[in-house]
Order: C-alpha cells, then sequence, then structure tokens
C-alpha cells in the first residue's frame, strides 16, 4: 500500500475514522455537512479501502465496526516526503526555506525551528 497516492477523499474518510467514528451511520453523519455524501457512498468508500488495506471492518460486530488501519502519523509522513520528492527533488531544507520566506511561520514555529536547529548542530 503506497501512502502518498491517498485522494482527498480517502484523507477525510480517515480523518473521521482518526477521531473515533466506528459504525456506517456516525461515519456518514461525520461527513455528510463536509461532503454531502450518502450512506451508500460511504460505505463505497469505506469497502474500497479496506480493499487497499487502509480500513479495517470488524464484521462480527452489527453493526459493522471501522477503524483506521493506518496511522496519521504514518500518513502525514507519506504526505511530506511525497511532497519534498515532487517539489523539493527531496530536498528538506529547501521546503523549510519557503516556509520561512513566505512568513507562513508564527513566532512560535520559528523558534521551535531555531531551538531544534541548535540541538542538531550538537
Amino acid at each position: 500500500m503506497d501512502l502518498r497516492k491517498l485522494t482527498d477523499s480517502e484523507w477525510l474518510v480517515l480523518c473521521v475514522l482518526w477521531n473515533g467514528y466506528r459504525a456506517l451511520g456516525d461515519i456518514t453523519a461525520a461527513l455528510r455537512a463536509q461532503t454531502g455524501w450518502s450512506r451508500n457512498t460511504v460505505h463505497t468508500y469505506l469497502t474500497r479501502m479496506a480493499e487497499k488495506g487502509l480500513v479495517l471492518i470488524d464484521r462480527e460486530s452489527s453493526p459493522h465496526r471501522y477503524s483506521a488501519a493506518v496511522t496519521r502519523a504514518a500518513c502525514e509522513a507519506a504526505e511530506r516526503r511525497s511532497l519534498l520528492d515532487r517539489v523539493y527533488q527531496g530536498a528538506a531544507g529547501r521546503l523549510v526555506v519557503a516556509f520561512v520566506r513566505d512568513g507562513s511561520l508564527t513566532a512560535a514555529e520559528r523558534d521551535e525551528l531555531r531551538r531544534l536547529l541548535d540541538e542538531m548542530e550538537v
């Protein structure tokens, strides 16, 4: 399973599962406001994602219970790696410089970055 190829829709479903929703009805309700998806659409996504190894289905329970088969941390790491590879040719420093130059970092984030860089030079 290549976590770098998650679709936006798969991300939405996984975010709901990472927040603890388990039954199809609860998952549908959590996604409906943002997506407008019907129960059938959500069920289709969950089934396809289970086939990809992204979702676990507990078929022993009634109703069936769904959970993420992958962690948020693993998916975030795969997305970072994908961004670095596609846009910055694997150069993390260039990505950080871009965020700093764009003014995308808060003062607290800049302080944390300084602290991390200082620790690395030890």
